[in-house]
């Protein structure tokens, strides 16, 4: 299955970007995204049994040992694909 645990409808996946607070250490910081990503977000947390603002610190930390670190709401994209194709 792609990206999400649910396949998406045929135009489901053309909506545009949503903005959302998310609590990272402590600090506040905004986040958008697509709901098609979204959602295979959360479905990654719920599989990880993480709450979703934990999964998101996780892969920022992540992105910050990066020698060229991207934008957070790119390592979200670049993640979730990662994990989709299996690396």
């Amino acid at each position: 299955m792609q990206l999400g645990d649910q396949a998406p409808g045929r135009y489901d996946i053309y909506r545009p970007p949503v903005k959302r607070s998310i609590t990272i250490a402590g600090h506040q910081t905004s986040i958008t995204l697509e709901p098609l990503f979204w959602n295979a977000l959360e479905n990654a947390a719920a599989k990880a049994k993480l709450p979703l603002n934990a999964l998101v610190a996780k892969i920022d930390a992540d992105r910050l040992e990066a020698e060229h670190p991207p934008n957070l709401a790119s390592a979200l994209r670049s993640w979730l694909y990662a994990n989709a194709i299996g690396g």
